[in-house]
């Protein structure tokens, strides 16, 4: 125990965090033939591209003791609209494209954090709400129709299959390296600008924020607005990586979402957590999630469940974590 006082806790939950996502993959590796393989590093790394942005959004909103239900039909907002927007206009420039479908997903996050931190209604209200209401919204905007790949221009269909390195048969795509630099700048931001700090100070204790001139509704407004436009980039993803969209596009990512954020380390009640953890957490999710189709021994009915357990399990563990370590603190005074 005396050993333990030297780390911080958040470097212990990281560590052991990567210790059971390191005992997943060897356990998944003893129980599906040819399990470590490229097809299958593909398929999840594919998978973790889409969900991470959705993370990492998710988590700034934590930090700030709130919560975005609404991030899995954003993702389906921009997915479908602007794969219909580039089927028309197919010589933007795929950088200018991006950017769009960021601002689209920060314009719809925009309306949860005004309700939020200047209607002051309760965040868990108001995007249950918005959850619905972009859903609908969705389908009746699409009348019943599907973006297809024929529609979208070449450098988008052909987008998933792009590399940025390769090695042994092994390769990293595109759309990881994009998810990848979303959650680099987000660190970087975290961990070196005062102003990105307020995220921790508002979830941490909002009165003292205020008291020390922080703009309580205004930092959980952009908060809001990140959550939005990291939707939004995860909506681009998912519209290259499967092409044929329709209005169930983003069906579930909420849960996935709080998931990878709470196994990684972010408090549910706000003030603490990181983009690392986030990271793994993201990783050990989809890890499971997409372990979980191939192994024969778990219906597949079952995911969803197990990943509501995890969410419990890892609430529960940080609860736990944060009393003892309160406990060894106390005792060291």
């Amino acid at each position: 125990m005396e050993s333990l006082r030297k780390f911080h806790p958040q470097t212990l939950r990281l560590i052991a965090l990567a210790l059971v996502l390191v005992l997943t993959v060897v356990f998944f590796t003893s129980q599906i033939d040819n399990y470590f393989s490229p097809r299958m590093l593909n398929r999840i790394t594919s998978s973790v591209a889409v969900i991470l942005p959705i993370a990492i959004g998710q988590a700034i909103v934590v930090m700030t003791r709130n919560i975005d239900l609404s991030v899995g039909s954003l993702v389906g907002i921009v997915a479908y609209v602007m794969g219909g927007f580039i089927g028309q206009h197919q010589g933007i420039n795929p950088a200018v494209f991006v950017v769009l479908c960021m601002l689209l997903g920060a314009f719809c996050g925009a309306i949860n954090g005004v309700l939020v931190s200047y209607g002051r209604v309760p965040s868990i209200i108001v995007t249950l709400g918005t959850l619905a209401l972009f859903r609908t919204y969705l389908v009746e905007y699409s009348e019943a129709r599907t973006i297809t790949t024929d529609s979208l221009p070449k450098w988008l269909v052909d987008l998933p299959s792009a590399s940025v390195v390769e090695f042994g048969g092994f390769d990293i795509r595109v759309i990881v390296g994009l998810a990848v630099l979303a959650a680099l700048v987000a660190w970087l931001a975290l961990t070196r600008l005062r102003a990105a700090r307020q995220f921790y100070a508002v979830g941490s204790n909002p009165d003292a924020a205020v008291f020390a001139s922080i703009n309580e509704a205004r930092v959980v407004l952009i908060a809001f607005m990140i959550s939005g436009a990291m939707a939004g980039l995860a909506g681009f993803i998912f519209l290259a990586k499967f092409g044929n969209i329709t209005v169930v596009a983003g069906l579930g990512f909420e849960l996935k979402s709080v998931a990878a954020v709470v196994v990684g380390g972010v408090n549910i009640f706000g003030g603490s957590g990181s983009i690392v953890g986030v990271v793994l957490g993201t990783v050990l999710v989809d890890v499971i999630d997409n372990s979980l189709i191939r192994w024969a021994v778990v219906s597949e009915f079952w995911r969803e469940a197990l990943l509501g357990l995890l969410i419990m399990l890892a609430v529960t563990a940080d609860t736990l974590m944060t009393r003892s370590f309160g406990r060894l603190r106390g005792s060291q005074n």
